[in-house]
């Protein structure tokens, strides 16, 4: 009977941290695009290695989005290294939650195109 329950108890707390998991893993919050200027795009981390970058979405960096790329993303990747310093829009989704090796933001950058500023003049 004793065994029973133990084997009861444990098998909840497994699939419970499974499920839990899983919907970290597949469940998105939202998904959106933003646009701004690329100032920062790094490769950082002492144990977990991310790729973490920045947008400037306003006039002297008043508003900045900060956002991580998944490592399988190698074309999301490559383009960002080529266009930092330039005005771009990227197309995310939002996690309710991240794991360390994942990133440090919620945000997952899932494409990135080149874009013209607003603020350039004619």
């Amino acid at each position: 009977m004793l065994r029973k329950i133990i084997f009861i108890f444990i098998t909840t707390i497994i699939l419970g941290i499974t499920g839990y998991f899983t919907f970290l893993y597949y469940a998105t919050y939202s998904e959106g695009v933003r646009s701004g200027e690329l100032i920062k795009f790094s490769h950082k981390g002492m144990v977990f290695k991310t790729w973490e970058g920045e947008i400037s979405q306003g006039i002297s960096g008043a508003q900045i989005f900060s956002f991580s790329i998944m490592d399988s993303d190698k074309e999301v990747i490559s383009n960002l290294k080529d266009m930092e310093g330039q005005y771009v829009k990227v197309t995310y989704v939002e996690r309710y939650k991240t794991f360390p090796w994942w990133g440090d933001t919620k945000y997952f950058i899932t494409n990135v195109k080149k874009d013209v500023s607003p603020f350039k003049l004619k």
